[in-house]
């Protein structure tokens, strides 16, 4: 018989929760012969009723008598979900997708997943299956984060298994754990917020960085990738079309070759607020080169907007961590330097209402600016409208929250020549970080 019932110690329910209780299962075993003329068997287990099982088993046997989906099972009915997943991530994720996501994946491969669930059989592997392992990670004292995550790429491995017919259903799909809202993403700095900060960096090596992130919302690697043959200050517009690659050892000081932006270049408009900044920084950097000239020690002209002190290229832990412990030693709010970005986009369309411009000056995809923001709206209704963005548009929208976070002088007091005379002039005091 094709369906068995097999006694267990803890039965779940029909929402899939143990009940602590004993109860019966369902297995289907179905013997076929394979296009080569051997015998095999297709198994799945741990079905709650039998007319589920019969179900399962009346439409498996329909479709192992196309031989192709025969000689698929036959294939992959030893192969275990760590098996897969090591050939997926090699030769899908390795050529398909970015070095850092690659990266990310294989780790929340190697970490969060195989360590439950690597030993099950592929064709095996159940909705039940994957929730006990979202729960072992987190009873671990994980974060729930970090479980939403392994869900994620555990979903996109097994979309493409489902596709070649290695099984039948995304078992990652057919979870019932809630994983909340987990940590709280930070509130984006108000423009009040921002003109602190630009105060507080100012003549800092920091400024930069700030201005890049925080006023135009770069990413970091674009940020660190920036050159000065991408920026021309006489039309005032930069272009945003490469950044750093992601894997750059510690002690490199040239930089051979850049990568491509994460999405589509894009024109921004040096704005009359932006200016002085690019200015500062690109005297910053001749000061710096004239002194290695100076000192007699190597300077190297990668021809980066944000370098080392001899010209190589920051890391991208230096902006990661540095920027934390900087908010820190100025007492301000906790962000990360990513949440710039988010900071930027929030305040430009709170000012503007264009949400499609701000997209475009972040170099966002439609779906993705209104996500970032949290706007449910039929996209493809409102783009018509917006067809094209031109640089005026951009400037506009950037002027606008520019003006905003620009850091206003401070008036100085109205006395008389005699006052003036008598009041002694103070040296303005140096910022520390």
């Amino acid at each position: 018989m094709a369906v068995s019932p097999r006694k267990v110690k803890n039965k779940r329910d029909a929402n899939g929760s143990l009940t602590g209780r004993a109860g019966t299962v369902y297995d289907v075993n179905i013997k076929y012969t394979s296009p080569d003329g051997k015998k095999s068997t297709y198994s799945k287990k741990g079905f709650l009723t039998r007319k589920e099982a019969e179900g399962h088993e009346a439409e498996i046997k329909a479709k192992l008598q196309a031989p192709t989906f025969a000689a698929t099972v036959k294939e992959q009915r030893r192969q275990t979900v760590k098996d897969y997943l090591q050939e997926w991530v090699e030769s899908y994720a390795r050529v398909n997708l970015r070095p850092s996501t690659y990266d990310g994946y294989k780790r929340t491969i190697a970490n969060y997943i195989v360590p439950y669930i690597g030993n099950v059989p592929l064709n095996q592997l159940s909705g039940q299956t994957v929730d006990k392992m979202f729960q072992d990670i987190i009873d671990k004292g994980l974060k729930p984060s970090t479980a939403a995550g392994a869900k994620r790429v555990l979903s996109v491995a097994l979309n493409h298994a489902r596709k070649y017919h290695f099984i039948e259903t995304n078992a990652a799909r057919d979870t019932l754990t809630k994983f909340g809202k987990g940590d709280k993403t930070p509130d984006p700095y108000t423009t009040e917020q921002v003109r602190a900060l630009l105060e507080r960096v100012a003549g800092t090596e920091w400024e930069m960085p700030v201005v890049l992130g925080g006023l135009y919302g770069m990413r970091r690697s674009e940020v660190l990738g920036l050159r000065w043959r991408n920026v021309d200050l006489e039309k005032g517009t930069f272009d945003v079309v490469e950044q750093l690659p992601f894997h750059v050892p510690p002690k490199t000081t040239v930089i051979e070759e850049m990568a491509p932006p994460k999405s589509n270049g894009r024109r921004l408009p040096i704005t009359d607020v932006a200016r002085p900044f690019f200015e500062r920084q690109l005297a910053r950097l001749d000061t710096q080169r004239r002194d290695a000239e100076k000192a007699g020690t190597p300077y190297y002209d990668n021809d980066l907007v944000i370098c080392k002190a001899n010209g190589a290229p920051q890391a991208a832990n230096w902006i990661s961590s540095g920027f934390g412990k900087l908010l820190a030693g100025l007492d301000m709010p906790h962000i990360r330097y990513h949440d710039l970005r988010h900071t930027a986009a929030t305040n430009m369309h709170q000012l503007t209402g264009d949400f499609y411009t701000v997209g475009e000056v972040l170099g966002h995809t439609l779906a993705g600016i209104g996500a970032s923001l949290g706007l449910s709206m039929n996209f493809e209704a409102v783009t018509a409208r917006y067809v094209d963005v031109r640089l005026e548009r951009k400037q506009e929208v950037l002027d606008a929250y520019h003006a905003a976070v620009h850091p206003k002088p401070k008036q100085a007091r109205q006395t008389t020549p005699k006052q003036e005379k008598q009041t002694p002039k103070r040296k303005a005091p140096e910022m520390t970080l």
